[in-house]
């Protein structure tokens, strides 16, 4: 379910350079459907974390997965903006909510032992990576071949395969409940009010914004990058894979490493080489080579932060508010994803480059990464115990 949810919604930046010339929008237009898509998924993840205490995993999850199929049909026959808000934007936003990182690392976590939950959510998160590899070259071949249209229909017919996903993984819900930490809240309202007093918590949730500004950017405008270049519309596509196949080694790297060392502290360091990778790439003038060996590294640093940030959480509340918990960091995340996606597309439209937003990104990655890993050295997480 991981797999596609994120596949699919990291490769739509292929269908940028021939959707907007088609339907005659803006590439900021199209992005703005992007922004309203990562938006509306950060304001909704602390409320699908929350709705799966009272109600399961199983129904929040098959629910996403229905709306992602009719999101990509709502895109795919769009004639205007609009289409583009409401598929790629509220449409999507609301599956992802549903299927993505918060929720399949709150059903992993509950199914193995503290020992090894910061490794196998290192596993999920390496699982959300294949999608990427399927998905970007299979639609950008689809879209030069039949057009952009059947290549956002194949992405309909990939996103049904999403619900046997959702159905085995809901099984979680039957699972035996876990031994409560010491001082863990019995309601959403105190669990809320507890994460947000808490400093380490709320640097995270921070630092996590500018990790989200720096991801979508990527993902958004990377392939309308590469077209002004003068770069083959394949690289685009071959790109986005490269990013999710190292998204695989990076992801089981850090979740490992997670299990081993101050997660807060592994995060700060990855804000701190993500960053420095911008610089190097964006700084010269692209080519396939580089492209592929800057998507590489990318792809390495791209999700080992969901096992990290997932496990800091459970470190520090526990696991039954961890996938609302995880929601409210995470909204942070889609707040920076959305000032990503649409600030790189007003920024290009106002300057016809984009060298203020690439240097914006790098200036806050740095920013945040330094802070982060400061903070863990001054004031490292203590984790949870159960309770007597």
């Amino acid at each position: 379910m991981l797999t596609l949810s994120s596949g699919l919604r990291q490769s739509l930046g292929i269908f940028v350079p021939p959707l907007t010339r088609e339907v005659g929008i803006s590439v900021s237009e199209f992005t703005l459907g992007i922004g309203v898509q990562n938006l509306t998924w950060g304001l909704l993840q602390p409320l699908t974390g929350a709705a799966v205490v009272r109600w399961g995993f199983r129904p929040i999850m098959l629910l996403g997965s229905l709306v992602y199929v009719a999101a990509m049909l709502t895109l795919a026959t769009s004639q205007s903006i609009w289409g583009v808000v409401l598929g790629a934007g509220v449409g999507v936003g609301v599956a992802v909510s549903c299927t993505a990182n918060a929720i399949a690392l709150a059903v992993s976590s509950r199914v193995v032992t503290p020992e090894w939950r910061s490794a196998v959510m290192g596993m999920v998160s390496a699982g959300g990576s294949l999608g990427a590899l399927l998905a970007a070259p299979l639609g950008q071949a689809i879209a030069q071949g039949a057009g952009w249209r059947v290549g956002l229909f194949a992405f309909a017919a990939l996103a049904l395969l999403m619900i046997p996903g959702a159905w085995v993984g809901g099984r979680v819900d039957h699972q035996p409940a876990a031994p409560a930490p010491a001082g863990e809240q019995p309601r959403a309202s105190h669990a809320l009010r507890q994460a947000l007093s808490r400093p380490a918590f709320v640097v995270m949730s921070l630092a996590y914004f500018v990790c989200g500004m720096q991801l979508v950017f990527l993902t958004t405008h990377l392939p309308s990058y590469l077209d002004i270049c003068g770069m083959d519309p394949m690289l685009s596509a071959q790109a986005l894979a490269m990013i999710g196949g190292f998204n695989v080694l990076g992801s089981l790297f850090f979740g490992w490493a997670g299990g081993r060392w101050n997660k807060q502290a592994l995060l700060g360091l990855l804000y701190l080489t993500r960053s420095s990778v911008f610089i190097v790439y964006f700084s010269t003038p692209p080519t396939p080579a580089g492209t592929l060996m800057f998507a590489a590294a990318m792809g390495f640093l791209w999700l080992g932060v969901s096992p990290l940030i997932a496990g800091s959480v459970v470190e520090m509340f526990g696991l039954r508010w961890q996938a609302m918990i995880s929601g409210v960091a995470f909204m942070s995340h889609q707040l920076g994803s959305f000032a990503g996606a649409l600030g790189g597309g007003l920024l290009y439209d106002a300057l016809g480059s984009y060298t203020l937003a690439w240097q914006l990104a790098v200036a806050l990655g740095l920013t945040a990464g330094a802070t982060q890993l400061a903070f863990a050295i001054w004031r490292p997480v203590r984790p949870v115990r159960p309770a007597p």
